[in-house]
């Protein structure tokens, strides 16, 4: 599991991410002060570390540069919106992204993904139900066989795939496909696009194992716990 080291002092904000966070599989360590985050670098190690800029001690750019002396880990700075110098003063001294406040949530999922694919520290590998997915080929296998997916089918895969303790409403699978597709996704098009995908991973698709339905919200990654 992920650890992620929060460093965020707005009580709202800090409690709204460590749930998002969690949700997605990701162990989360919180900090809400500058103080804090420096006595909590002392004896824990992270993966990737979200840090506020303006901290009611101090700023975030200690805590960036406490992090970059002792962890080679990804850092993302987040920001007030419109405050373009913080923005350049962290990358320049070593963050490696940031988010403006109010962010999306999808958005920064995908920011910290990108930012853990940059330094090796994102499994590349998933294994459920004899369906083996190796993100950095893009290759599906079922039982040692390759299954042939198109583009649309294959990033619907991932969606689940990437959060394999979520679970994964029709809205936003809609919204994956739309951005994939660059055109508009209908629900029967989502539907057609399951049931497809089912028929290509399943062992049996009128009983599917490895994308369950929860009925009235969405799907589910099945098959028990999913190794990376």
């Amino acid at each position: 599991m992920k650890r992620i080291f929060l460093v965020e002092d707005d009580k709202a904000i800090a409690k709204n991410l460590e749930l998002l966070l969690r949700s997605e599989g990701f162990a989360v360590l919180h900090a809400a002060t500058r103080g804090e985050a420096l006595a909590l670098l002392e004896g824990n190690t992270f993966d990737l570390a979200l840090v506020d800029i303006s901290l009611p001690d101090g700023n975030g750019f200690t805590v960036c540069t406490e992090i970059k002396e002792t962890q080679d880990i990804p850092i993302l700075f987040l920001t007030a919106s419109g405050d373009e110098s913080s923005v350049v003063t962290g990358l320049n001294i070593g963050a490696d992204d940031y988010i403006t406040k109010p962010f999306r949530p999808r958005e920064l999922i995908a920011r910290i993904g990108t930012a853990l694919r940059k330094y090796g520290r994102s499994g590349t590998d998933f294994e459920v139900c004899g369906l083996h997915v190796d993100t950095a080929s893009g290759v599906v296998k079922k039982n040692g066989r390759e299954v042939f997916l198109s583009a649309l089918e294959y990033r619907l895969l991932l969606v689940f795939v990437s959060s394999p303790k979520s679970i994964i409403t029709r809205g936003r699978l809609l919204d994956e496909l739309w951005d994939a597709a660059g055109e508009f996704v209908t629900d029967n098009t989502l539907t057609v696009y399951i049931k497809r995908l089912r028929e290509k991973i399943e062992d049996d698709p009128s009983a599917p194992r490895i994308i369950l339905t929860v009925r009235g919200t969405g799907y589910r990654l099945g098959g028990g716990d999913v190794s990376k």
